[in-house]
C-alpha cells in the first residue's frame, strides 16, 4: 500500500549536517510542514491497512521516544512531536512524512531480528525528518501549492495498492517534478544514516544493528529483480553507503543491547495483525508452534502470546485465556502492558465484566501512561454497566488525550446508555471531526441541536463548534479547488 515519502528528498550538501539557514525555509515553515504531514495522515488513518492498534502503536512510540530522549535536538528547531504508527503490509518498508510522522510496515517488524535493528530504521527515518529533507525539496514552492502537493505525496503512498491511481496523480507537471527528484535521493539517505547512527549511539543501541540490517537487505536483493524489497526501492542502498556506515562505527566499542520485553511480543502481534484472514491466522499459528519447539524463552513467551491472540480472533476466548495463562506462568517476572492488555481483551470478549474491570483497574495503576489500557478501562466500565463512572473517567481522559477519537466514541456510548441524546451526538461529532469527517460531524451537531434534552448551554456549545467546523470545511473546499 505504501511507498516512503522520503523518496522525494532533494540533493543535499555532502558536508556536515546543515542548519538549514537558507532562503528555501522561508517558503515552507516548520508549521506548514507539520500541517502538510497532518493532511496526509488524515487520509492515511482512513485506509483499511492503517493499524489503529494501541499496543503496537504504544510500543513504537515508546521506542521512538527513547531515541529522541537520547538526542533531543533530533526534534529540530521546530520541536516536532513525533508520532510513530504501523501499517498492515508484508512489504519490508518504513517511511517518514513531513512534520514528524513515521510509519512502519508490519513486514519490517517481522524482518527485524533484534531491537537494535528496528531502532536503526526508526533512527534513520527520524534523521530524514530532523534534516527536513522533504521541506528542502519543496522549499521553493509557494505555500498555496501545499494542498496539491499533499495529494501527490498521498498518491505516492498508495502506489503499491493502486498503481493506476498513483500514475494519474503523478502525471501533472508538479508530479513529474517530484518524480525527477528520485535521482537525487542518495545523499539524503547517507545524511539520514549519519544522523541515525548518532541517535542510536546516544540511545544505547548497538550501532552494528544498522549494518546488519542493511547487509541482510542487500544480500536478499540478489534474489530479486523487479520485485526487490520495497525498502531497497525507496531507500537506495549501495555498497558505498554500507561501507560508509561501517567506517563510522569502526571505532565504537561493542555495546550489547538487551531487547525490551515487548519486542518479541510486538513481532508476534504484528504477525497476527498482518493477515487477519482465516488462512492468515492458521499460518501465524503454525509459525508460533514452530517457535515453541526452539526452546528460546523470549520467543516461547511471544509464541504463546501470539497463539492466544489467534485463538481470540478465532472466537475461542477459553483457549485464549489458557494460552495467556501459560505465557504468564512461563515467566512471572515479565511486566508487560501488552500481556495485561490482552488479558483485558480476553475477559471483555468472554463477557466477564467483573474480571475485565478488575484487570483493567490493576493495569491502569501499574501502567498509568498507557493510553490503550486507559481506553480499555473506560470500555470495562461500560461493560460493567457503570455508566456514570465511565462518563467521569472518559471526560478526564479526553482532557489528557484530545486527539483520540476512540475515547469520544466510548463517551457517546456512555451518554446513550444514560439517555442523554444531545451529549451523545456532540461526542460523536467530536469523534468524526478528529477522523477528518467534518460533514458527518456537522450532521451530528445538527442532531444534537434537535435533541429534546439539549440545554441552553448545550445549544451555545453547538453554535460555537458549528462555526469552527464550517470554517474548517470551507478551507477543505478551497483546498480541493487548488488541486
Amino acid at each position: 500500500m505504501l511507498l516512503t515519502a522520503t523518496l522525494v528528498a532533494a540533493p543535499l550538501p555532502a558536508q556536515n549536517l546543515p542548519s538549514l539557514g537558507d532562503t528555501e525555509r522561508g517558503d515552507l515553515s516548520p508549521l506548514m510542514e507539520r500541517r502538510l504531514g497532518e493532511r496526509i495522515m488524515t487520509d492515511l488513518r482512513r485506509d483499511r491497512d492503517y493499524l489503529d492498534d494501541q499496543p503496537l502503536r504504544e510500543y513504537l512510540n515508546s521506542l521512538g521516544a527513547s531515541l529522541l530522549a537520547a538526542r533531543p535536538d533530533a526534534r529540530g528547531e521546530a520541536g516536532y512531536d513525533f508520532q510513530f504508527f504501523a501499517v498492515r503490509d508484508p512489504m519490508l518498508n518504513a517511511f517518514a512524512l513531513p512534520g514528524g510522522f513515521i510509519g512502519v510496515h508490519t513486514g519490517l517488524m517481522l524482518a527485524s531480528q533484534n531491537e537494535s535493528e528496528l531502532a536503526s530504521v526508526l533512527s534513520h527515518e527520524i534523521g530524514h525528518v530532523a534534516q527536513r529533507h522533504i521541506a528542502r525539496m519543496i522549499g521553493s514552492q509557494r505555500q498555496d501549492s501545499l494542498i496539491p502537493l499533499a495529494a501527490m505525496l498521498l498518491a505516492a503512498l498508495t502506489a503499491r495498492s493502486s498503481p493506476d491511481f498513483a500514475s494519474a496523480a503523478m502525471a501533472g507537471g508538479q508530479g513529474l517534478a517530484i518524480q525527477r527528484q528520485l535521482n537525487f535521493s542518495r545523499e539524503a539517505e547517507r545524511e539520514a544514516d549519519r544522523v541515525g547512527l548518532q541517535i542510536m549511539r546516544e540511545g544505547g543501541f548497538d550501532t552494528s544493528g544498522m549494518v546488519a540490517f542493511f547487509a541482510r537487505l542487500q544480500s536478499s536483493a540478489r534474489a530479486y529483480t523487479d520485485t526487490a524489497p520495497a525498502y531497497l526501492r525507496t531507500h537506495p542502498l549501495t555498497t558505498e553507503r554500507i561501507a560508509d556506515i561501517q567506517a563510522r562505527i569502526s571505532s565504537d566499542r561493542y555495546r550489547q543491547h538487551a531487547d525490551s520485553g515487548d519486542f518479541q511480543l510486538m513481532r508476534a502481534r504484528s504477525r497476527v495483525l498482518q493477515d487477519p484472514s482465516t488462512q492468515g491466522l492458521r499460518d501465524a499459528a503454525s509459525h508460533f508452534q514452530t517457535l515453541l519447539q526452539q526452546r528460546n524463552r523470549s520467543q516461547m513467551l511471544a509464541a504463546r502470546y501470539g497463539l492466544a491472540m489467534v485463538a481470540l480472533r478465532q472466537g475461542d476466548a477459553v483457549r485464549a485465556q489458557a494460552l495467556l495463562d501459560e505465557a504468564r506462568a512461563q515467566d512471572r517476572n515479565v511486566v508487560s502492558p501488552a500481556l495485561a492488555s490482552l488479558g483485558i481483551e480476553i475477559a471483555s470478549a468472554a463477557r466477564r465484566a467483573d474480571d475485565a474491570l478488575k484487570l483493567a483497574d490493576e493495569a491502569r495503576r501499574r501502567f498509568p501512561l498507557s493510553r490503550g489500557i486507559a481506553s480499555q478501562y473506560g470500555e470495562a466500565l461500560l461493560l460493567a454497566g457503570r455508566q456514570d463512572e465511565a462518563v467521569r473517567y472518559l471526560r478526564d481522559q479526553i482532557q489528557l488525550y484530545r486527539q483520540e477519537p476512540g475515547l469520544q466514541d466510548k463517551l457517546a456510548r456512555a451518554y446513550s446508555a444514560q439517555g442523554k441524546l444531545a451529549l451523545q451526538h456532540m461526542a460523536l461529532a467530536e469523534s468524526y471531526a478528529l477522523k477528518g469527517s467534518i460533514p458527518a460531524a456537522l450532521d451530528q451537531l445538527g442532531m444534537a441541536r434537535r435533541a429534546p434534552d439539549a440545554s441552553f448551554y448545550d445549544q451555545s456549545v453547538i453554535d460555537a463548534r458549528e462555526r469552527e467546523l464550517r470554517a474548517q470545511r470551507l478551507e477543505q473546499l478551497k483546498d480541493k479547488e487548488l488541486r
